[in-house]
């Protein structure tokens, strides 16, 4: 068997604990060639779509690579950041945010981010941990509700690269947290931050990712975990259950999604009059096409033509305090046993990382 080119072993090496945040993933640019390879490796994933691949992949790339590209490339090109693609550049900075927490907590872990499909890929982020030195790994898929279209996908990849290394790290890995107390306080807050600054719109939407119906049939625990969220962000907020309404969006294909569709229920609670709708998307982690395009244009677009006043789009938790404390706190439980304290060359590496950023901040 071949194995993948491996760190040369050293007595003296210390050896490091390290979390790797895992999302989706983005196209490189908003083009119809970089939309072309990203679509090509996230439709032909077999666990996103549970099709015999000998129906599913010349329809793939006979049809749907030739079409879809283009449209979806003027779509990102409308949610597209200076700094790139919105997922990659939260992504990002919640790395940037975790490692500074948890090293608030007295934790020294390498902390970095991979996507599941695009860059920077989960292969080449576990071979650049592994030349630092990690030889303990945290794998923390940034999917509060566990999916095998989402959650599974990302361990299949880190499990596909561990069988290919010579040395194999200790492996651990987060599969939910859509019951987390702290990511459900990140979520009020994020709300209530929102009503302050905007006022409370007559009904909230809370709409999360779409998978086909089948997968609950299947042994996805997906929809139960949205309505578990759902239902404890409702009962810390003290809404009444007429107040607040799940919905699901996304879908792709003909075949029957979990329902009620989001655009759906937008237009139906326009048609009976309700005016003004906020709509939160907890199931991201970060703000992505589907809630910049999916929800703050298309879905306003749609409740507006069937009658509503206004929608408005909470952000997801992107890089808030509120979310990268509960990240951290979810890390640091997944973490006992394994020894992460902060050695004096640590600490001191440390210190001089915060003057820099303060010089930075003042300069």
């Amino acid at each position: 068997m071949s194995y993948r080119p491996e760190p040369a072993h050293r007595h003296d090496r210390r050896e490091r604990v390290a979390v790797l945040l895992i999302n989706l993933g983005t196209p490189a640019a908003p083009t119809a060639s970089a939309l072309r390879r990203y679509l090509a490796e996230f439709l032909g994933d077999p666990r996103v779509v549970e099709i015999p691949r000998a129906l599913w992949l010349p329809l793939l790339h006979g049809v749907i690579l030739r079409l879809r590209p283009r449209r979806s490339a003027a779509k990102y090109a409308h949610i597209w950041m200076r700094e790139g693609s919105p997922l990659a550049v939260w992504t990002a900075r919640q790395t940037e945010g975790l490692a500074a927490a948890l090293a608030a907590r007295g934790h020294d872990v390498l902390v970095r981010h991979a996507m599941r499909y695009g860059e920077p890929s989960i292969p080449a982020t576990l071979d650049a941990l592994r030349a630092e030195g990690a030889t303990r790994l945290l794998a923390l898929p940034l999917y509060p509700q566990y999916a095998a279209a989402t959650t599974a996908s990302a361990v299949d990849k880190v499990g596909q690269w561990a069988a290919t290394a010579r040395r194999l790290p200790e492996l651990r890995f987060v599969a939910q947290y859509h019951d987390d107390a702290g990511y459900i306080e990140a979520l009020a807050a994020t709300l209530e931050a929102h009503w302050l600054a905007h006022g409370r719109g007559e009904r909230l939407v809370l709409s999360f990712h779409g998978l086909p119906a089948r997968s609950l049939a299947l042994g996805d625990p997906y929809h139960c975990q949205c309505l578990a969220t759902a239902r404890l962000l409702g009962e810390r907020l003290g809404l009444a259950p007429q107040q607040m309404q799940v919905a699901f969006q996304s879908r792709f294909g003909k075949a029957r999604w979990l329902q009620p569709y989001t655009l759906q229920v937008l237009r139906t609670l326009a048609a009976d009059g309700v005016g003004t709708v906020d709509v939160m998307c907890p199931g991201f982690a970060a703000d992505c096409l589907e809630t910049l395009e999916e929800i703050a244009l298309e879905g306003r677009a749609a409740f507006l033509a069937a009658g509503g006043k206004a929608l408005r789009y909470v952000p997801c938790l992107n890089a808030e305090p509120s979310w990268l404390a509960a990240l951290a706190g979810i890390a640091e439980r997944h973490l006992q046993g394994w020894d992460t304290r902060v050695t004096p060359d640590a600490a001191a590496l440390q210190a001089r990382r915060q003057r820099a950023i303060a010089l930075g901040a003042t300069g």
